[in-house]
């Protein structure tokens, strides 16, 4: 094992040149002790067109700011609330992607990545370092990155899989301390709550589950206390999976892969998590490659798949990225597994959603607003959940399915559905009020 040499961040970041594209760690593990001198350094004069690529990052991201236009680029795979505004008045940027396919924009070269800038866990005995909550396109970054750089940071949990990177791999080091991102878990509304039995309604003894972070995941957790031996194989999970856990509901017994073990590519929850996942076997953080493909979802009976979108058109299609021409977050891994659950023997796609906004507006609509865009086409859809019921649009035609969306949508919106779809289709749609 070599002798690890610790040096400032400072020096560290020195190996920026201009025009290099910086790849940095996500979510959690953002390296905030590596970005701040490298915009220092932006501000300084001493660079132009570096480019700054992620999934998502927490916290506060100075180089998308309009002093940094020109210094620095932002190139995202996903947008988050911290970079939304940015986003969309064309100060940071966002490309277009399958969440599996970050890596191999990567590995492939057509994102090159000259440095990595990571956080990690402090090495073990066997000369090994922890990515802890966030692999995703990292690894792929470090196997390919001109230059490594490492946050050493004691509170990063020593998660197994894919996580495990070689000391040798990484070749300048800093210390670091700051605590991991963390997100509580918010209150649920009612409208959460029904949902979620919605959902929990569709789960079967035995499926493998794919959700994220939010109120409706939470609220579909929390309503599968009576199930029995759940799986998880997913891109994230966040803190209300662990009462399942310890109720011994979720024990992976019935997966072909991977059998017993928690599989997922990024975390983010509480301190409580992340003390979950550090050293436990039960738990495989991986490769986005791999957590995400298609072809290892499909493996898995019984996959649920469980995810949100915007809005949805009567035909079912499906807009979870953009508001109109506002981008407002990103494709990520809902097709990767809309589509491995759609393979997955007994698999279940779910599209889980609110009838209306915050404002009272439908989120099932006539049609999409210009310039939405579409993540999953009206072929890739199955469930669709509103707080109002779950209908499956699989194999039915436009118009049966616009009749079964309007009887999941709003009440106060049901009447302007139908003569929008009878307008649609003609004197050929039936309309039958009572059903609804």
């Amino acid at each position: 094992m070599k002798q690890i040499k610790y040096v400032t961040p400072e020096e560290a970041v020195k190996v920026i040149k201009s025009g290099d594209r910086v790849h940095l760690s996500s979510v959690a593990v953002t390296p905030h002790t590596l970005i701040k001198p490298m915009v220092e350094r932006g501000r300084n004069g001493e660079l132009y067109d570096v480019k700054i690529q992620h999934i998502h990052v927490e916290g506060k991201l100075d180089y998308a700011d309009p002093e940094f236009e020109g210094i620095f680029v932002s190139e995202q795979f996903f947008v988050g609330g911290n970079l939304r505004k940015q986003t969309q008045a064309g100060y940071a940027d966002y490309v277009p992607v399958f969440l599996s396919e970050t890596q191999k924009l990567i590995r492939e070269g057509y994102c090159k990545v000259n440095v990595a800038m990571v956080m990690c866990s402090v090495p073990d005995k066997h000369g090994y370092v922890s990515l802890g909550t966030s692999v995703d396109a990292t690894l792929a970054a470090i196997e390919t990155a001109d230059v490594v750089i490492a946050a050493v940071n004691p509170n990063v949990p020593r998660a197994f899989g894919d996580a495990m990177v070689n000391i040798d791999d990484i070749d300048i080091f800093v210390e670091d301390d700051i605590q991991l991102y963390a997100h509580d878990m918010a209150p649920l509304s009612d409208i959460d709550v029904q949902i979620g039995k919605n959902v929990a309604e569709l789960v079967e003894d035995g499926a493998c589950l794919q959700m994220g972070i939010g109120g409706i995941p939470n609220a579909v957790l929390a309503q599968l206390g009576n199930h029995k031996d759940l799986g998880v194989h997913t891109e994230m999970f966040a803190d209300g999976i662990l009462p399942l856990v310890e109720a011994g509901v979720v024990t992976g017994k019935h997966k072909a892969i991977d059998k017993g073990k928690m599989v997922a590519s990024f975390l983010m929850g509480t301190k409580a998590l992340y003390d979950f996942i550090d050293d436990n076997p039960r738990v495989a953080m991986m490769d986005v490659g791999y957590t995400n493909s298609v072809s290892v979802i499909r493996q898995l009976d019984k996959l649920t798949a469980i995810n949100s979108a915007l809005a949805i058109d009567l035909t079912g299609q499906v807009c979870a990225d953009s508001i109109g021409i506002k981008h407002y977050s990103g494709v990520g891994g809902q097709i990767d597994f809309i589509r491995g659950a759609g393979y997955s023997k007994g698999g279940k796609p779910i599209i889980a959603l609110p009838s209306v906004t915050a404002k009272g507006v439908s989120k099932i609509s006539p049609i999409l607003l210009p310039g939405s865009g579409v993540v999953s086409t009206r072929s890739n859809m199955h469930w669709v959940v509103t707080e109002f019921g779950a209908v499956n649009l699989y194999g039915k035609t436009l118009q049966e399915r616009a009749k079964l969306l309007i009887s999941i949508a709003h009440p106060d919106h049901r009447d302007s559905l139908d003569q929008a779809a009878f307008e649609r289709f003609g004197s050929h749609f039936h309309f039958v009020k009572k059903s609804y």
